[in-house]
């Protein structure tokens, strides 16, 4: 456990009551849109719509849409499936992001992903007929095999590397200007955590490190993975960078990482975004990493 208690990742918290338990039951959940206050989620430019304050823009529901988003309190909340291209590029919605409200952001990263498998996932993989939304949207069903389909979420590690008391971060070539982050990567099929972390940091920074130590998680809606922060210990600090995947690569002192996060315009490089995991995961390091015993 850590000492020090800071702000969650964005796009995490307790969102709405999923009611897993109704998603069986369509009957039920077509009741639900006949309550007087359901409300149904509205969607603009391919992103669930925001108010000038940032909050999700809802509207009465009109016959029975297909997702179930869950209940706020005995409030039920819907969604449509939108037709067409949904947000899959975080960078195109930077801008919406930076206005969205952290309590609204679990709802948001939800019927975001969901839309993106449902927009992708329209034909069974086992049979290759169309399949159809199910259990409330939150699956797909083929009529043709009888074969049930889930969305499915993509592990990626996020990481932190420190060397004598210095962090190390990357750059990629699609970052704006100055832009430096924690380096990531997928987690490929038979790996741990740990062994994705040491593998993406040999890959791309040429770096040896130990002590893998989980720190934090975020949904990430573009289009569904689950970003898992972690922290290490490298070996050393020589760098051999794979250009093919970053820009640049270097070490960072505590004091540089402090004003960078403070937006200071002296600061060696820009922070991340606050709605970033890296931003957090920067936070928590300024901050301490001090392990205590559980």
């Amino acid at each position: 456990m850590w000492r020090r208690s800071l702000p969650d990742p964005f796009f995490t918290g307790p969102g709405l009551n999923r009611a897993d338990a109704l998603r069986a039951h369509p009957d039920r959940i077509a009741a639900l849109a006949l309550h007087p206050e359901a409300r149904l989620l509205a969607w603009d430019s391919g992103a669930p719509a925001l108010d000038e304050d940032g909050r999700l823009r809802w509207g009465a529901v009109e016959g029975n849409p297909p997702l179930f988003l869950g209940l706020d309190r005995e409030v039920p909340h819907f969604s449509s499936l939108p037709a067409g291209d949904v947000a899959i590029d975080s960078r195109a919605h930077f801008g919406l992001l930076g206005q969205l409200d952290v309590a609204d952001a679990p709802i948001f990263a939800a019927a975001l992903s969901l839309a993106n498998w449902h927009r992708r996932h329209g034909f069974c993989s086992v049979c290759g007929q169309p399949t159809q939304p199910n259990r409330g949207a939150w699956s797909r069903a083929c009529a043709s095999c009888g074969a049930e389909h889930y969305p499915r979420v993509d592990p990626v590690v996020i990481m932190l590397a420190e060397h004598d008391g210095r962090l190390l971060l990357g750059r990629q070539p699609i970052y704006p200007a100055r832009r430096f982050s924690a380096l990531a990567g997928f987690v490929e099929p038979g790996e741990t955590i740990e062994t994705a972390v040491a593998r993406e940091l040999h890959e791309e920074a040429g770096i040896a490190v130990r002590d893998v130590t989980y720190l934090a998680s975020q949904p990430w809606p573009f289009p569904s993975s689950l970003m898992i922060g972690a922290f290490c210990i490298a070996d050393s600090d020589a760098l051999t960078i794979d250009h093919d995947e970053l820009d640049d690569a270097r070490w960072f002192t505590r004091a540089e990482v402090e004003a960078a996060l403070c937006g200071d315009p002296a600061a060696p490089f820009l922070a991340p975004p606050r709605f970033a995991i890296a931003r957090t995961l920067l936070d928590r390091w300024v901050a301490g990493l001090e392990r205590v015993a559980a």
